[in-house]
């Protein structure tokens, strides 16, 4: 076991005890996922990457995965899209220029891909043509009001990557720019009306998990106390770490439908 497994281990021993309420934001994108995602579903994972879920959350995501009548994974970077294991399709594709039909789709996802996203405009309206009227796009990303962020949104890219490798051991080929142009309330809101999208909710969670704070266990209580306080009060929600939003796209056809009625 690593040095790095052994941190994480304490990390979670002392969460449990200090702020059991806290966990991994990632668990909350899977439960809205499960909830939302019909069976059935043409569905489209845009910035797929390597896996839908985590992967010590292999058995929910085939379970996800089976759901679904097709489900395509599209990613730009080739070398990832090769590793995934779950997903069948996979298409090597730019978000900002789909190569797919209008209306083809019932779920379009995205999980740690929005503040990737150079023109998020542009984005949100490819993935709203490719939407069937009244079909989803559901994603998880950072907010960028979260501390954290704020100071990773400042540190320049060639430290960023030195120290995501020091506490996540992900290689430079595995990190990628971030912009952070879609990554507020108000921004998302703002993006997805001009898009032509409705925003159906959009969620400020905390996360636990942080990786600078499990491998300096002495600040991992600080850490905890802190999220704790930001979940438990409300005022303080702008300051959570992460998003998950769920947009519509009109559907116009029952629109006039319950208009006439």
């Amino acid at each position: 076991m690593s040095w790095y497994d052994i941190a994480f281990r304490i990390y979670w021993w002392i969460e449990k005890r200090i702020a059991p309420e806290i966990r991994y934001a990632q668990y909350d994108y899977e439960e809205v996922l499960f909830r939302l995602v019909p069976d059935g579903a043409v569905w489209l994972d845009v910035g797929c990457g390597h896996q839908l879920l985590p992967e010590w959350r292999q058995m929910q995501e085939k379970e996800l995965v089976s759901r679904a009548h097709l489900l395509v994974g599209l990613n730009y970077d080739h070398a990832s899209l090769m590793k995934h294991k779950t997903i069948a399709f996979r298409i090597r594709g730019d978000i900002g220029q789909l190569p797919f039909r209008n209306d083809s789709f019932d779920i379009v996802t995205a999980n740690m891909v929005v503040e990737h996203l150079q023109e998020p405009l542009k984005q949100f309206r490819e993935i709203a043509r490719v939407l069937k009227p009244g079909g989803l796009f559901i994603f998880h990303t950072p907010n960028y009001y979260s501390p954290l962020v704020l100071i990773a949104s400042f540190t320049p890219d060639s430290l960023k990557r030195k120290i995501i490798w020091l506490l996540e051991r992900r290689t430079e080929e595995d990190v990628f720019r971030t912009y952070y142009r879609a990554n507020t309330e108000k921004d998302i809101s703002q993006i997805a009306q001009a898009a032509g999208l409705l925003t159906e909710k959009i969620t400020l969670v905390t996360s636990s998990g942080h990786a600078l704070f499990a491998v300096f266990p002495p600040v991992t209580v600080l850490e905890l106390l802190y999220l704790k306080i930001i979940k438990r009060y409300h005022p303080l929600r702008h300051l959570r770490g992460n998003i998950i939003a769920v947009l519509r796209k009109p559907d116009h056809t029952r629109s006039q439908t319950n208009a006439v009625m």
